[in-house]
């Protein structure tokens, strides 16, 4: 009753501190204008009974394809998968459960749980400053869940949350994890200590936060903070940044309670062989992004894979059912900029100030392409190579790796660069049914591991009791991850001759609403159109 109370309380106060409606509200947002309310033609539903008849199902769980199958839900819930007959014969029509008030015909369709985002952020600043921009592109690449590490401010996340749990806004449903001292009103001491950083976990528990991005605090503050967290239910994650790692690596957070780290930080440094710090060269300038970006990478030869350190540290993980969240899109970048500068989708769908954020700076974060050599790129390569393969051991011997984009820097468009991360996962050597899971049951392990039994959010399973978040894509993505890119697939048809776009998510089903995904995508195409032609951009 408190926690709700406190999120009552902090949504009125933003209401009344400028006497407008909340919609149209910019204080303490960041610069991030919110959702604009969802248009009666957009999305159809819930219903009391939806049927989607004849798809392929892909559970989520790591088993084989079934079908055909109808899957029926009521409100938002799945009540029924029911196979309907045997690949190459008629359906069964006997089998087929019937009062649908509406229906979706997905027959040679393949349906999936919605995808989940496990490191989101939302635009702001001036690179995409309206939030039904990302909104729309990570819903039409079948992103049903995204946990922001923030999706902005602590106020635009819990006012951007409450909409889209009441499905106001086109939007997926949001996950609020908030940074340490966050909040407008916030008046209490800087988390510099252990009493002043459990005072501040309890202001944010106090407003219904999920969970905590940290930091690479100093041990005894990390340790209060996810402390205190757990007595709330809250999950924790961590970008154990470079300037405080040496005090606070991965294996070190794990032993305190940590969920998850995101990224890569911390977890080389946790298996150095000769060293307990990175040997940066005596120049190096961790304000200067490309020493930041590029001497990262040069980690990859400071450690043994397969050796004593690599086996120790992953068995000590796994003991702590400990997840890894790589985001390896981020940094994909890295070792091949060309790919990333010039990747299909930028033309139509990447606003105009997004494009100039992404452009080499000093002063945009990620944006390190000062000098940026085949030196600097092959490091990354590297990199990659080791680093895919613990990821890929830690799966194997039963970890759980999840999925996360951070797009919005380094080329990473949002919805196109989580579709590159599941490819990414596939080449560290995930089967396709392995990445899938990772997107979906395992990712909702992770946002539920923290939490009390009466909290636990069902999503990431096709299964009835579920919430019903599914996508349905009309190729199948095991076959070639590609028909899931909203720019789909380029191939040669049947004809021999005639070279075509094919894929894409056709539909995405959020809280049992139905959207049409290449309708969003249009709506994205358009912005960035107008965008564009305010500017007289060509």
């Amino acid at each position: 009753m408190l926690a709700k109370l406190g999120r009552v309380v902090l949504l009125v106060a933003l209401a009344l501190a400028v006497g407008t409606p909340l919609a149209a509200q910019d204080n303490n947002f960041g610069g991030m204008t919110p959702g604009p309310d969802r248009r009666s033609d957009e999305g159809m539903g819930p219903f009391n009974r939806l049927i989607i008849r004849g798809v392929t199902v892909i559970d989520g769980t790591g088993g084989p394809p079934s079908g055909p199958a109808d899957v029926v839900v009521e409100g938002n819930r799945i009540v029924a998968v029911r196979g309907v007959g045997y690949p190459g014969l008629p359906i069964n029509e006997n089998r087929r459960p019937g009062d649908a008030d509406h229906e979706v015909d997905g027959t040679g369709m393949y349906l999936m749980p919605g995808f989940i985002d496990l490191h989101a952020h939302t635009g702001g600043g001036g690179k995409a400053p309206e939030a039904e921009y990302t909104y729309k592109l990570w819903m039409s690449h079948g992103i049903t869940t995204s946990r922001g590490v923030g999706h902005g401010s602590f106020e635009f996340s819990v006012h951007e949350r409450e909409r889209s749990e009441n499905n106001e806004i086109v939007a997926p449903r949001m996950i609020s994890y908030v940074r340490p001292g966050s909040g407008a009103d916030y008046d209490g001491p800087a988390v510099t200590d252990d009493p002043s950083a459990r005072e501040w976990v309890r202001y944010a528990a106090e407003r219904e936060a999920d969970g905590l991005k940290l930091g690479s605090y100093p041990p005894d503050v990390m340790a209060a903070l996810i402390d205190e967290s757990l007595k709330y239910g809250m999950g924790s994650t961590a970008h154990l940044a470079q300037t405080g790692v040496a005090q606070m690596n991965a294996l070190d957070s794990a032993r305190l309670g940590l969920g998850s780290i995101t990224h890569y930080y911390g977890l080389f440094e946790s298996m150095y062989d000769n060293y307990s710090v990175q040997p940066y060269p005596v120049d190096h300038n961790y304000m200067d992004e490309q020493h930041r970006f590029g001497q990262v990478a040069r980690q990859w030869d400071m450690i043994t894979p397969g050796g004593e350190k690599w086996n120790a540290v992953m068995k000590e993980m796994l003991e702590l059912d400990f997840y890894l969240n790589p985001t390896m899109t981020i940094y994909s970048a890295g070792r091949d900029v060309m790919r990333a500068r010039n990747a299909d989708w930028h033309e139509e769908y990447t606003l105009p100030s997004q494009w100039d954020f992404f452009q080499p700076s000093r002063a945009a974060h990620g944006s390190y392409w000062f000098d940026w050599t085949s030196h600097d790129e092959i490091a990354w390569k590297n990199f990659y190579r080791v680093w895919m393969q613990f990821l890929n051991e830690y799966k194997n011997r039963g970890g759980k790796v999840t999925t996360g984009s951070d797009s919005g820097f380094i080329y990473q468009l949002y919805g196109f660069g989580y579709i590159l991360e599941l490819e990414m996962l596939q080449e560290a050597g995930f089967h396709p049914l392995e990445v899938i899971r990772a997107a979906t049951m395992h990712s909702a392990m992770e946002i539920n591991k923290a939490r009390p039994a009466d909290r636990q959010l069902k999503v990431g399973v096709v299964r009835p009791g579920y919430l019903a978040d599914m996508i349905l894509v009309d190729k199948n993505p095991l076959a070639n991850l590609k028909v899931l890119y909203g720019t789909g697939h380029e191939r040669i048809l049947d004809d021999g001759v005639t070279v075509d776009r094919v894929g894409g998510v056709k539909w995405v089903i959020k809280d049992g609403i139905v959207y049409d995904a290449e309708q969003m995508r249009a709506d994205v195409r358009e912005m960035v159109r107008e965008a564009k032609a305010e500017r007289g951009d060509q």
